[in-house]
């Protein structure tokens, strides 16, 4: 009988092999979920020492009932999907890893960039269908010059400003603390949507940024501006997207996170030529992969050693 025991709620990559062997190094066997609905995690939660989890819920619920459970590793950055404050309750830490793919989502967002303005998806798709047609794309914009808005100056925030920076674009940004970084002009978010040609939203979802996109914030917007959403879903209503969208409110998106997921791609703003939809991919490349489900074995094996294992997200759950 190994020492542990961890429930593996759900993970996107194709085995569970690296976290698998750095949990054995300490004794720790591996038990991976066959889905990620919430009965299924509270059933199976009994008796976890740890829960590694990707997307699936961590309800309170879930956590009743993993009694023995005293650490949540979250495969990822953003904690939406876990209860955090009942967890703190619980005397459960909750760790992430908040900086494994922040080049990765700013080079995609980059290139979601370009998509939009150059016309690329859409040249693409035309061809691809038979069309070999230049005009048929037009207008296409030089991205040089243009106006880059980022809501939310994080680690991700700052270095899409510096590639922007690199292809000739202005970058102004806007953030809670009001702080911003060299080459970054801070203005408040209403004169960042008034001013911007494209506007990337890279803040973290919470109660108070759910929807930060909507029916009126959209009409803040210039009518030749996109939007780009490459954080969370939930940031962006997707109706008032829609509706924006009809009424010619912005000139088009570009979607890698929505809520719910997958979803219904036959659906507006989703079937919408002017909309690019990527599936939630662009924290993904092999290097961000690895290092992130190394950096999860290593934080969970740390905390089954004894020792306190990085980025701790509610401290106050052990330090109480």
């Amino acid at each position: 009988m190994p020492k542990y025991r961890a429930l593996y709620t759900d993970y996107p990559w194709a085995d569970v092999e690296i976290e698998r062997q750095l949990l054995a190094e300490v004794d720790c066997e591996l038990i991976v979920a066959p889905d990620n609905k919430e009965e299924t995690q509270a059933r199976l939660a009994p008796g976890m020492d740890v829960i590694l989890t990707c997307w699936a819920p961590v309800t309170a619920r879930v956590l009743d009932a993993a009694d023995r459970c005293r650490h949540i590793a979250r495969t990822g950055i953003g904690l939406d999907n876990i209860n955090v404050e009942h967890a703190t309750k619980r005397k459960i830490l909750v760790t992430n890893v908040p900086d494994y793919c922040v080049n990765e989502v700013a080079e995609h967002t980059i290139g979601l960039i370009f998509a939009l303005g150059r016309g690329i998806a859409g040249y693409h798709l035309a061809t691809k269908n038979g069309q070999y047609d230049l005009v048929a794309g037009l207008p296409a914009e030089r991205i040089s010059g243009k106006t880059l808005g980022i809501i939310g100056l994080g680690q991700i925030g700052k270095i899409l400003a510096r590639r922007a920076h690199g292809v000739g674009m202005k970058v102004i940004g806007t953030n809670r603390s009001g702080t911003t970084h060299d080459g970054v002009d801070w203005v408040h978010l209403h004169d960042l949507l008034a001013q911007s040609d494209y506007v990337s939203v890279q803040a973290p979802l919470t109660p108070e940024t759910k929807h930060l996109i909507n029916r009126e914030t959209l009409r803040m917007m210039k009518p030749t501006a996109y939007l780009i959403n490459t954080a969370r879903g939930g940031l962006v209503d997707h109706a008032a997207l829609a509706e924006a969208l009809q009424a010619d409110v912005i000139a088009g998106a570009a979607l890698d996170v929505q809520t719910p997921e997958p979803p219904d791609l036959s659906q507006a703003p989703y079937n919408d030529p002017r909309v690019i939809v990527t599936p939630h991919v662009a924290f993904y490349s092999s290097q961000a992969t690895d290092e992130l489900r190394t950096r999860v074995g290593q934080q969970v094996a740390a905390f089954l050693r004894g020792e306190r294992p990085e980025n701790i997200v509610n401290p106050a759950a052990i330090d109480s």
